[in-house]
């Protein structure tokens, strides 16, 4: 299970998609379909709409949520578009059901298509507000077998603080839930943690904008943190 973040669209752009970020990751998902990987795909919605800081200004939390959940459906669309152009056969379920644009979420059908060689992307988060994607990975993750939860962010794994602004920070190489949990890493909400414990399902963190990584990190390369038993 690859959990992409919203901003990792973004490219050099400030807000919406960059399709040329978009066909890179299109094709390092490619190179990976070569190794015959069942691989899934959730992503968020950040760098259109983020409902929890939304709710900070006023609006109310759960219509906040929802608008979040459909720009995920938005960058589904965008990354399946550059995986097709790339000869990568992909769909795209919602949890929200919208049928003229993705199939909905149906947990054989998904596993289906994974056996099939296809990319299954999730959007639309669980369906329901006060959930992250971070969580909906993790479930979703639990619901289809998966082996692993690869969180790709912007920096290259879980540190005692953010680097970009204390120099002093040193990156973790490994760590279990509870430490992470204990911890409060901000790297990933609680409830996807605890998931992920209670499914056995190690969780790695790295760092998406170095090409090559996703393969590294599914060939078991130590790359980024480890988060597991």
């Amino acid at each position: 299970m690859l959990k992409l973040s919203g901003e990792a669209l973004l490219g050099t752009r400030e807000h919406g998609i960059s399709p040329e970020t978009c066909d890179a990751i299109a094709r390092e998902i490619k190179d990976i379909k070569e190794l015959d990987v069942q691989l899934a795909i959730v992503i968020g919605g950040g760098n259109i709409f983020r409902g929890l800081a939304a709710s900070k200004h006023g609006l109310d939390r759960t219509a906040g949520d929802y608008m979040g959940m459909l720009a995920t459906v938005i960058n589904a669309l965008a990354l399946q578009d550059a995986l097709e152009k790339n000869d990568v056969h992909t769909r795209v379920q919602s949890a929200i059901e919208m049928r003229a644009i993705a199939e909905p979420f149906i947990r054989r059908r998904a596993i289906r298509h994974l056996e099939k060689g296809r990319v299954v992307i999730f959007a639309a988060g669980t369906g329901n507000p006060y959930f992250s994607t971070d969580t909906t990975a993790a479930l979703r993750a639990s619901e289809i077998d998966a082996d692993a939860v690869l969180k790709a962010t912007k920096v290259d794994g879980i540190y005692t603080a953010d680097p970009k602004k204390d120099p002093s920070a040193t990156r973790y190489e490994k760590l279990t839930y509870m430490d992470a949990l204990k911890g409060r890493l901000n790297v990933m909400d609680s409830t996807a943690f605890s998931l992920c414990m209670d499914n056995r399902i190690p969780i790695v963190v790295f760092d998406l904008f170095q090409y090559g990584n996703i393969k590294r990190a599914i060939l078991g390369e130590p790359i980024g943190t480890l988060v597991a038993e």
